[in-house]
């Protein structure tokens, strides 16, 4: 059972502190509806993806000065160099005006460069440059150790398939915006 949940005339659970049948003051606020979160995927998706990403983003901004958002430009960049903003927030799922701010804010860090593509100013192509792919050396062995320790109770078979079945959900996953993804 997660945390903080509790059964309810074996229906569905819900978020947060248990609640007692009587509710506080005899006033009980739960749905009849509520999500079975023991079982619901796309909480746990959501929780850990908010718990690594928040203690990295604190991680990195005091060992390193850079945020999360910041970190995923770099790793993906890192991979793949001179590609437009459109591609980062295709592949990392983020916001233009997250990868606006971030990008101007490396460049003034000197982590990173653009260039325009066949005189056409409003297609910049982004890169790490040389300093920038220094401190992703840096800090790549950083969320390497933390990724070591998220799934150090996985055995290497387990490790494997999750990182396929994760990889059929993040496709899947680009579906839900586009027509009949999401109802």
């Amino acid at each position: 059972m997660i945390a903080g949940t509790q059964r309810r005339s074996g229906k569905a659970k819900g978020a947060g502190k248990a609640r007692p049948e009587a509710g506080v003051a005899g006033d009980v606020r739960t749905s009849l509806k509520a999500l079975d979160l023991e079982n619901y995927v796309v909480a746990y998706l959501t929780w850990i993806a908010n718990k690594v990403s928040s203690s990295a983003s604190a991680l990195y901004r005091k060992r390193f000065g850079i945020g999360i958002a910041e970190w995923r430009i770099m790793a993906l960049l890192a991979v793949e160099a001179w590609i437009p903003a459109g591609r980062i927030s295709e592949v990392i799922g983020l916001d233009k005006a997250v990868i606006s701010r971030s990008v101007a804010f490396m460049q003034k860090r000197g982590l990173l460069e653009t260039r325009f593509h066949d005189n056409n100013q409003r297609r910049q192509f982004i890169a790490l440059t040389r300093e920038g792919l220094k401190l992703h050396d840096q800090i790549v062995d950083v969320a390497r150790e933390r990724e070591e320790f998220l799934l150090a109770d996985l055995s290497d078979q387990e490790r494997g398939a999750a990182v396929k079945l994760l990889a059929r959900i993040h496709a899947r996953a680009a579906l839900l915006g586009k027509a009949g993804g999401a109802k």
